[in-house]
């Protein structure tokens, strides 16, 4: 298991790049629209890690949600995982509460899940495997 990103909720895609390009010295982030989240992200890669500044692309998505309820700011962090499913197992019988029991597309060619911020102390957790090829 790995940090693989820190997602960001943004009202301004193009706002927030420009500062974060600014923050970083670089002002050619990884873009992509993921429609079965309803989000639309630019990603700048940091180390070995990623900084995944994330904007709703309707009104229903859970980032639209989440800025309604608390604003701008972090949303998740993301594990990169070998299996995504057996994690999700692992963490369900540890008592965890998931929010995805099984993996749905996400970006990068990603799959991920999440697991509720009840489970680790308020923290919206996300775990991503990367697809077989």
């Amino acid at each position: 298991m790995k940090i693989s990103h820190i997602g960001i909720a943004v009202d301004s895609l193009e706002s927030a790049v420009a500062n974060y390009a600014a923050l970083f010295g670089s002002n050619d982030p990884h873009r992509e629209i993921v429609d079965e989240q309803g989000v639309s992200i630019a990603s700048f890669t940091v180390g070995d890690a990623v900084v995944e500044l994330t904007a709703a692309t309707r009104e229903a998505s859970p980032i639209a949600k989440f800025i309604g309820k608390r604003g701008e700011g972090i949303h998740h962090i993301a594990f990169e995982v070998d299996d995504i499913q057996a994690e999700l197992d692992r963490l369900k019988a540890a008592g965890c509460r998931l929010i995805n029991e099984t993996p749905t597309e996400g970006a990068h060619g990603m799959l991920v899940a999440f697991v509720h911020p009840s489970s680790f102390n308020g923290v919206l957790v996300e775990l991503c495997q990367k697809k077989a090829r």
